[in-house]
C-alpha cells in the first residue's frame, strides 16, 4: 500500500455544514465569526525543509500504513501539510465552549486542519488531523502554529494514554522545520524564536461538547454569544438535529439502530427522538465518567478542561499543559496558567461533571433539560463504579469484596501518601513486592513471584522511608497561591462582602483553600528531619498493618499470590510520562536529536514492563547496568526538575 491509496470518504463534510465563503471574503476576513456551520474550508500552510522527529507505528497501522510508508520521502511532505493526499478535503472546525467556568463564545480550531476520513482494511473510521499547520478562521489573534516542545508533549501523551488503556486520540507522526514563530512560554515577557511543528492527530472523530455550544444564547455573566445563535432559533432548530443525528448514526450505531433512528430523523414530531437522544446523553456521561476515573488511576491530570477540550465520544482530548503526578498531591496544579486551581488534580471529576450539565444545556434544543440533568447522577455511579474496581486492583484485592473496607484502605493509603510526600505511580508499583502474612503452602509461591515474605519488611520498609519526600519540599509544595498581604486583602474582603470576590476572580472557598495551605506550610516549616522520619514511620506501619491484615483475608479465601502480584503489576504503571522526562526529550531535540523522543515512546509503548529499560539499552548498545543510572525513568525527581511548570502556551 502506498500513501496515495488511503481512501477518503470525508462523512463528516458531506453530513454537517459547511461554511459558504466566497474566496475573496476569505482573504480579506480570514480571522471570523462563522455563523450556520460546523466546518470552514482552509487548506494547510507549508513550512521549510521538514523533518520527521518521531513516528508512532502502532498508531499508523490503524491508517493500514507500515514502517515503509513512513520511511517514504512523501511522508513528511504529506503529514507537515506541504503536500495533500488524494482524496484529503480539508477544514477547520467550529465549535464554542466554557473556558475556566466561563463561556468564551466562538473558539473553534485554531491550530488544527481537518484532513478527512480514512476508511481502513478492517472498515473503521478514522478521522486524520495536522496540529499546527497553519492559521484558520478560528485562530484569532494567533498564527496556527505549534512549535516542537508542546508538540512533542502532544505526540508522547497520545501514545502514553492509549498504552495505559486509556480512552485517548492518538498521534501519528510529529514533524518538525525549519520555519519558525515567536513564542513566550510563560508570559514573562522573554519571547523567542522556536520551530514550526506539526502532529498527525487520529481518533474516530474530534467532535466535542463544544461543538454544540455554537447556538448558545447572549451569557449573562460574560455577554458572549455562540456564533450561531438566532433570536427566533432557526438555526438550532435546523442544524442541532442533524448533529446529534450524526454523531449517534456515525459514533454510537447500536443507539441508532435500537431506536430505529432512519425512522426517526424524519419523523414529524421533534420529542419522538428524545428516548434516542436521552440514551446518547447517557453514554457520553457515562464514557466520561469512565475516562476521568481512569485518569485519577494512574495520576493524570489534564490541566485544561474546558468544555471545548471534552470529547463526545469519551476520550481524552487536546493535551496541553498535562501532567502526571510525582508526589501525591491531590490539589496538584499542572497547568501554570490556571492560578486559581480549577482543574486541580482533585477537581477533575466533579469538573467532567460539570462539563456534562454544559453539555445537556447546549442540546436542550432538542432534548428537554429537566431529562438530560436527571442523567447526571449516572456520572457519579459510573465513576465510583470505575474508579473503586480499579483501585482494589492496584491493591491487588481480587477474591474478597469489601467495599467499606477497602475505600477506607484507599482513602486512607493516599492521605498516608500525601502527608508523607510519596511518589504516587512508585508507591503503588512498590506495593506489588510489600512483605505479605504467609498462608498455609505460600512458601512455595513466594518462590515463584509472589512477593517477599515476612522477614523481609523492615528492608523493605526502609526502602520505602527512604523515597520520601522532606518536609521543606512538602512546604514550600504546600504553600498558598497568593501573596501573604493579597491572601489577607481577599480574607478581609471576603468577611465584609464575598460578592466582590469574583471580581477579583476568587471564591469563598478558595481564599479558606488558600488560608488551609498556608496553615500546612508553617507546620511542615517546623518539623525536624527526625520528627518528620520518624512520624512517617509510624504512619505508613499503621497502614500496612491494615493491608496485611487485608490481605490475610485474602489468602484465607484461597487468593493466588501469584496472581495478585501479577495483577497489580498490569494496573499499576512502572513508567508514565513525568514532565521532566518529557522536557529532557524536548531539549534534545530542540538541538536535532531526536533519540530521546524515539526512546521515550518506545518506552511508553510498554509502561508496565519491568525490562523494557534494559531492552532499550540493548538497542542503544549500551551496558544495561549504565542504562539503569542514566535512563532511570521511573527514578526521583531530579533536582533540576523540582520547579517545572507547563503553560497553555504553544
Amino acid at each position: 500500500m502506498q500513501l496515495t491509496d488511503l481512501q477518503f470518504d470525508n462523512l463528516s463534510l458531506q453530513a454537517l455544514p459547511i461554511e459558504q465563503v466566497p474566496a475573496d471574503h476569505r482573504r480579506l476576513e480570514p480571522q471570523r465569526q462563522v455563523k450556520g456551520a460546523c466546518w470552514s474550508p482552509i487548506k494547510p500552510e507549508p513550512v521549510k525543509s521538514p523533518v520527521l522527529v518521531a513516528a508512532s507505528l502502532p498508531c499508523l497501522a490503524l491508517l493500514d500504513l507500515q514502517a515503509s510508508q513512513v520511511e517514504d520521502p512523501s511522508f513528511v511532505e504529506y503529514f507537515s501539510g506541504n503536500r495533500l493526499l488524494p482524496g484529503s478535503d480539508t477544514a477547520a472546525h467550529c465549535y464554542a465552549g466554557h473556558q475556566f467556568g466561563h463561556f468564551s463564545g466562538q473558539l473553534g480550531d485554531g491550530a488544527a486542519i481537518y484532513l478527512g476520513e480514512v476508511i481502513n482494511s478492517q472498515q473503521e473510521r478514522w478521522e486524520i488531523q495536522l496540529k499546527g499547520a497553519g492559521p484558520t478562521p478560528y485562530s484569532r489573534t494567533a498564527d496556527g502554529r505549534k512549535v516542537l516542545r508542546s508538540s512533542i508533549r502532544e505526540f508522547l501523551a497520545s501514545e502514553a494514554l492509549y498504552h495505559l488503556g486509556i480512552p485517548t486520540t492518538r498521534a501519528g507522526s510529529v514533524i518538525t522545520s525549519d520555519s519558525r514563530v515567536t513564542r513566550d512560554a510563560f508570559y514573562s515577557g522573554n519571547p523567542k524564536q522556536e520551530r514550526c511543528s506539526v502532529v498527525l492527530r487520529v481518533a474516530p472523530t474530534f467532535i466535542r461538547f463544544g461543538s454544540f455550544e455554537i447556538f448558545k444564547p447572549t451569557d449573562s455573566t460574560t455577554g458572549r454569544t455562540g456564533p450561531s445563535f438566532t433570536r427566533d432559533g432557526s438555526l438550532q432548530a435546523a442544524m442541532l438535529p442533524v448533529m446529534l443525528n450524526h454523531v449517534i448514526k456515525t459514533y454510537f450505531p447500536s443507539l441508532w439502530q435500537q431506536h430505529n433512528g432512519e425512522a426517526l430523523q424524519s419523523a414529524s414530531d421533534p420529542s419522538q427522538r428524545h428516548a434516542m437522544y436521552l440514551d446518547f446523553f447517557r453514554e457520553v456521561v457515562r464514557r466520561t465518567a469512565a475516562m476521568v476515573a481512569a485518569w485519577q488511576c494512574v495520576g493524570f491530570c489534564h490541566g485544561v478542561l474546558n468544555t471545548d477540550n471534552m470529547s463526545i465520544i469519551g476520550v481524552m482530548l487536546d493535551y496541553g499543559p498535562y501532567g502526571f503526578l510525582d508526589r501525591y498531591d491531590p490539589g496538584y496544579v499542572c497547568n501554570h496558567s490556571d492560578d486559581g486551581g480549577r482543574y486541580d488534580y482533585q477537581s477533575q471529576p466533579s469538573i467532567c461533571r460539570w462539563n456534562c450539565l454544559k453539555l445537556a444545556e447546549a442540546i436542550q434544543g432538542a432534548l428537554p433539560l429537566s431529562k438530560a440533568k436527571q442523567e447526571l447522577e449516572l456520572f457519579d455511579q459510573e465513576f465510583d463504579r470505575c474508579y473503586w474496581a480499579t483501585t482494589r486492583r492496584k491493591l491487588g484485592l481480587l477474591q474478597v469484596e469489601d467495599a467499606e473496607e477497602d475505600q477506607a484502605l484507599v482513602t486512607d493509603l493516599l492521605q498516608v501518601m500525601h502527608d508523607t510526600g510519596a511518589d504516587f505511580s512508585n508507591t503503588f508499583r512498590r506495593l506489588a513486592t510489600c512483605p505479605t502474612p504467609l498462608s498455609q503452602g505460600d512458601g512455595a509461591r513466594q518462590a515463584d513471584g509472589a512477593g517477599p515474605s515476612q522477614q523481609d519488611g523492615a528492608g523493605w520498609e526502609q526502602q520505602l522511608l527512604n523515597t520520601l519526600a522532606p518536609a521543606e519540599v512538602l512546604a514550600k509544595a504546600a504553600s498558598p497561591r497568593y501573596p501573604p498581604q493579597q491572601l489577607h486583602f481577599l480574607q478581609m474582603l471576603a468577611a465584609k462582602d464575598p460578592g466582590i470576590l469574583a471580581s477579583f476572580g476568587a471564591t469563598p472557598q478558595l481564599i479558606q483553600s488558600e488560608i488551609d495551605r498556608m496553615n500546612a506550610a508553617a507546620k511542615l516549616k517546623g518539623i525536624s528531619p527526625e520528627q518528620k522520619a520518624e512520624s512517617d514511620r509510624k504512619a505508613w506501619r499503621a497502614w500496612l498493618a491494615r493491608y496485611a491484615a487485608r490481605l490475610h483475608r485474602e489468602a484465607q479465601a484461597g487468593a493466588d499470590p501469584v496472581k495478585r502480584v501479577q495483577v497489580m503489576n498490569e494496573t499499576n504503571p512502572r513508567y508514565v510520562l513525568r514532565n521532566w522526562i518529557a522536557q529532557q526529550a524536548i531539549e534534545k531535540a530542540e538541538q536535532g536529536d531526536y533519540s530521546e523522543v524515539q526512546r521515550i515512546l518506545k518506552l511508553l509503548e510498554h509502561p508496565f514492563s519491568d525490562t523494557i529499560a534494559a531492552e532499550l539499552a540493548e538497542e542503544s548498545n549500551k551496558d544495561a547496568a549504565v542504562c539503569s543510572r542514566t535512563l532511570l525513568y521511573d527514578g526521583p525527581v531530579p533536582a533540576w526538575a523540582a520547579g517545572l511548570c507547563v503553560s497553555c502556551s504553544s
